[in-house]
């Protein structure tokens, strides 16, 4: 069927949403997951095959039970703290099980890939908004691995024919609106749910790394985007490849950028109450602001956000995560 897409990473935060939003699109999404840091309650709109990248054998039996006509690419170690202290763990799964993947694309015929990249190819931007033809400067592990894979399908589009779409998406934040999905990572390591979480009296504080940068308010700035709206881009994406398009790259974001202090005070009014915050040090190879300009997706993946506001984003990640408090916890 022209219609499966094999999903990796299906069963986790962003690519759970996309699952959703393929199968509202009439496609039929398969999750390939080891569930390691997925969750198999987000399996929600097509079949799961539980496998690891890395593991051929693994491939081998989801694209010979499927044959999917494209491949949608999740699957990936992301936390960039983790990826400086362990950069070999990175490498194998992000790198070498990207390589398994395409290794199985080319041996089932299936030539088309939707990949998960990352704002952090940039580095530390030159100029902002980011444009797709700036410079590619990764300041840690993580962000090399994704610039290393997207240099791997060019290379394997010049070797079999492997049609892709690169998208660098930035700051994901939200919750489906439907409440049927949500962020659920351990450890958390993003600003929104943390702060959501001191809201809800789940942790005492949140830590702000800096309050001394060249910003209005010192704080840094990045560009967040809702989860739903990354969701229907990637949807576009495969859209594109199925007409024939040709491989492409692509930014994900709003065109504007909150500070941290500006994510605090909007916790604040979504849960009505104070976030407590402490001011530690600047971590190193943390930019003062990155936005992005994504024209390019709005133009040719026709690609309209509908959450830009950062009220509705915490909104619907404060619904999801408060309908989860423990019984009896402070809400």
């Amino acid at each position: 069927m022209i219609n499966r897409v094999l999903v990796t990473g299906g069963a986790g935060f962003v690519g759970s949403h996309a699952c959703k939003a393929l199968a509202r699109a009439g496609y039929v999404p398969i999750t390939f997951d080891n569930l390691e840091r997925g969750h198999e309650w987000a399996v929600k709109w097509g079949p799961l095959e539980r496998g690891d990248l890395r593991d051929e054998k693994d491939l081998q039996r989801a694209f010979e039970a499927w044959r999917p006509s494209a491949v949608m690419h999740f699957a990936a170690y992301a936390y960039v703290g983790e990826s400086t202290a362990e950069p070999a763990k990175y490498y194998d799964i992000n790198v070498g099980g990207t390589a398994k993947l395409l290794k199985a694309c080319a041996a089932f015929g299936c030539d088309k890939i939707v990949f998960s990249s990352s704002c952090a190819t940039y580095g530390i931007p030159e100029r902002l908004p980011l444009r797709e033809d700036d410079a590619q400067a990764p300041v840690n592990p993580y962000g090399y691995t994704k610039l290393v894979v997207e240099r791997m399908l060019k290379e394997a589009e010049a070797a079999h024919g492997i049609r892709h779409m690169v998208l660098r998406y930035f700051n994901a934040a939200g919750a489906d609106p439907d409440g049927e999905l949500g962020e659920m990572h351990e450890p958390e390591t993003h600003l929104v749910p943390l702060v959501l979480f001191a809201a809800m009296g789940r942790l005492p504080s949140i830590k702000i790394f800096g309050d001394d940068y060249a910003t209005p308010d010192g704080t840094c700035i990045r560009d967040y985007v809702h989860v739903s709206d990354l969701a229907d881009a990637h949807v576009g994406a495969i859209d594109r490849l199925a007409k024939g398009g040709p491989s492409d790259t692509f930014n994900l974001g709003n065109g504007h950028g909150f500070s941290v202090a500006e994510v605090v005070r909007a916790g604040e009014r979504i849960a009505g109450r104070e976030v407590r915050s402490e001011i530690w040090p600047r971590r190193e190879g943390d930019p003062p602001r990155l936005v992005s300009d994504s024209n390019k997706a709005r133009e040719l993946l026709n690609w309209q956000p509908r959450f830009p506001g950062l009220d509705e984003q915490m909104g619907h990640a404060w619904e999801w995560f408060r309908d989860r408090m423990p019984k009896g916890a402070s809400r």
